[in-house]
Order: structure tokens, then sequence, then C-alpha cells
């Protein structure tokens, strides 16, 4: 159902008896880890590639969480290579739409 991310990963984390620590728990993701990345590519024009870096690294335990591995592993591959990272901010962006989507499908759905 998913592509990006995964109902038993989110479940295996958060429990699955508290849909309210649930949606709560994926709120703060939305909020903070999402939004963060949706902002690398102004931080990348800028080279900024501390801020690029630090963003990148916070977010791989919450991709984790809600079973997003392939963007995690995105995240590692920006991280191995600020400088020349461009294509894969790019392709990152991509998956924080999606993520999003997805996350905001699971709220209304399960919670």
């Amino acid at each position: 159902m998913y592509q990006y991310i995964s109902e038993a990963s989110i479940y295996q984390y958060f429990g699955d008896d508290d849909p309210e620590m649930i949606r709560d728990m994926i709120q703060i993701i939305l909020d903070t880890n999402v939004n963060d990345l949706q902002e690398l590519p102004k931080f990348l024009e800028n080279r900024d590639f501390e801020t690029i870096k630090k963003r990148c690294h916070k977010a791989k335990p919450s991709m984790s969480y809600i079973g997003a591995m392939k963007t995690r592993k995105l995240l590692e591959k920006i991280e191995e290579n600020l400088e020349n990272s461009k294509e894969e901010i790019d392709e990152l962006h991509g998956h924080m739409d999606e993520i999003k989507r997805e996350l905001l499908d699971f709220l209304k759905e399960k919670t």
C-alpha cells in the first residue's frame, strides 16, 4: 500500500496499542524531520554543508522508525559526499513529498 513508509515498522517502534501516541510521534516527525529535509536544496545552494550533514544525521533514526529505509540510505549517501550531493538531494526532495503524503494518509486511516 505504501511506497516509502512501512506500517509494520511504525507499529514495531511505537506499538499498536496507543493510537494517540502514534499520532503524536508521526506529527513530530512531520513537523521536524520532514520539514528540515525539505529545506536541504536551499542549504545546498548556499553551500551550507554543515547544516545539510546535521539535518541528514538527525533524520536517519526517524526514517527507520517509519520504515523509510530507502530514504535512510539516501541520507547516508548524502552525508558521505556532501559537496557533490545535488542529485541525491533532489531525489530526497521527492521522497519527502511522498513520505509526507503517506504519513498523512496513515494518520487518517489508522489513528
